[in-house]
């Protein structure tokens, strides 16, 4: 994996070792940042990144402007990796890494977001219920972005919110605001 643009464009970034990350290809990446990127700019802005992984997207926001990514993973490994990538990029005070479930962080107090990534297993029972939960328990700002990563068990693109939605191989993004707007894609 490698950051496409911004401050850390070129950088690689590995995924953890003995873990079971599934980390979004460059494509799909590329692909959903240049669709955000034409709408908004990620200058100055805060950023969830749920089943961090390897933190690949909240990286990418970071080297795009992000003011502050706190990414959730389960694996207290991955979390080290994250955290030691934050490090090697000199992005230690910008970057937030914290062991949790994502069911046990969102039962905590929201704080709202401009841009929530979630990239779960595709198998993970919440997937369904995930666009609802973000819009409506306070972890989007009003003008704020869900963007999920799912496959085709799961098809958002008659949901309300949902303003894109994209296969990229076996991933489908699908992006959520809480004002759904025509989308010109």
């Amino acid at each position: 994996m490698r950051i496409i643009t911004g401050k850390l464009k070129g950088r690689k970034l590995d995924a953890p070792k003995d873990t079971q990350v599934r980390p979004t290809s460059d494509r799909t990446k590329e692909g959903m940042f240049n669709v955000i990127e034409a709408r908004r700019s990620f200058h100055r802005t805060r950023v969830l990144d749920l089943f961090a992984g390897s933190g690949n997207l909240g990286f990418e926001a970071v080297s795009r402007g992000a003011a502050m990514a706190v990414m959730i993973e389960k694996s207290a490994e991955a979390v080290r990796h994250i955290q030691k990538a934050a490090e090697k990029f000199g992005v230690t005070p910008q970057v937030s890494a914290q062991a949790a479930g994502v069911e046990q962080f969102m039962q905590g107090k929201p704080s709202a977001y401009d841009f929530v990534f979630a990239d779960p297993p595709y198998d993970w029972p919440g997937i369904p219920e995930m666009p609802d939960q973000i819009l409506g328990d306070g972890w989007l700002k009003p003008d704020g972005w869900f963007i999920l990563e799912h496959d085709v068990r799961h098809l958002f693109h008659e949901h309300p919110n949902c303003v894109f939605t994209k296969p990229y191989g076996r991933t489908i993004v699908s992006m959520f605001m809480h004002t759904a707007v025509e989308s010109d894609e």
